[in-house]
């Protein structure tokens, strides 16, 4: 077992991400059963994954010692700019990156590429970040896309940015975001509002509509028809793992290419066509209200990542059809 003292730079951090960032290269699912079997406690008691932790408080491990110098050695990063042309738009604070699809933003294991590592090794690059000065505080996401969502993906660049992140991320008061979501079938509606509450099963990870779940809204309007397709954009009001998937299943409009909650024979057909075989959901746009400092450049403003290569010429081939 090993104890850790919060820190005022890590005041804030909810219990997962503080565990995340401690054991940086444990798998995604040895974190979440440690969780889950609560061996991991605040201030002598079990605490929910989400428990925001205060300066001061100790949080103990309870893992070998072997385990935990394997998984606090840190992956050697080398400054590179490799993630340049994927910015959307960067200030002191933030990073907007448009992500390409089949990239994870946070690794699951220690052997995963992934966006955080990119985004780190660009900020060590042009001298934004050094981690061996900064010890306290990693930049990093405020949210997550799964890893074959492709599109917008926004990064804190200081301990304060990312805390009011998290904060407009987990309220969605003053903060929308859309998304582009190619679905079987033809929506018949303009415009509707999908209210199902959603349950997620952490054993399996997989989400389901339920009574007993937690509530979930999501907003979609219709943006094109095709013949055997529609393409909608979709908002979430709640931001539940795997709402648009689920809700659009629920609805009977699954997503195009969702290999665990979609159509398998449409999804073949497409692939045979099109050669596209992940889901076809691209988070292309976010909008701010009035914010407070640090982020006070974002107020009133709206961030638009195109959609990329491989699904902008499906959308073309599916306008040409249609227009024939």
């Amino acid at each position: 077992m090993r104890e850790f003292i919060i820190n005022e730079s890590e005041n804030g951090l909810t219990l997962e991400k503080y565990v995340f960032k401690l054991l940086k290269t444990a798998p995604m699912s040895f974190v979440y059963k440690l969780l889950r079997k609560k061996d991991i406690k605040v201030n002598g008691h079990h605490e929910d994954k989400k428990f925001r932790l205060s300066t001061n408080d100790v949080v103990a491990i309870y893992i070998s010692e072997q385990q935990f110098e394997e998984f606090i050695k840190e992956k050697e990063l080398t400054p590179n700019t490799r993630i340049k042309d994927w910015i959307i738009y960067e200030d002191d604070n933030v990073l907007f990156v448009n992500k390409p699809r089949g990239l994870l933003v946070q690794k699951s294991n220690p052997h995963d590429e992934s966006l955080d590592q990119y985004v780190i090794e660009y900020l060590m690059a042009t001298n934004q970040y050094d981690p061996n000065k900064e010890k306290g505080f990693v930049p990093g996401p405020a949210h997550r896309l799964d890893r074959n969502t492709s599109g917008l993906v926004v990064f804190g660049k200081n301990h304060s940015a990312l805390t009011l992140l998290f904060e407009l991320f987990k309220n969605h008061d003053l903060i929308n975001k859309h998304y582009l979501a190619l679905v079987v079938g033809q929506v018949e509606k303009e415009k509707d509002t999908i209210d199902a509450p959603l349950f997620k099963d952490e054993e399996t990870n997989t989400v389901k509509v339920s009574k007993n779940g937690k509530t979930a809204k999501t907003v979609y309007k219709l943006i094109k028809k095709y013949e055997e397709y529609s393409l909608l954009d979709v908002t979430l009001l709640t931001g539940r793992t795997h709402q648009i998937r689920v809700h659009m299943a629920y609805i009977n409009h699954p997503i195009v290419g969702d290999s665990k909650y979609g159509d398998f024979e449409a999804n073949k057909v497409f692939k045979y066509k099109y050669g596209f075989s992940s889901q076809f959901l691209h988070a292309y746009k976010m909008g701010f209200g009035d914010l407070p400092a640090p982020l006070t450049n974002l107020s009133r403003k709206e961030f638009v990542a195109e959609p990329r290569e491989d699904i902008a010429n499906i959308l073309t081939k599916l306008d040409n059809i249609k227009e024939d």
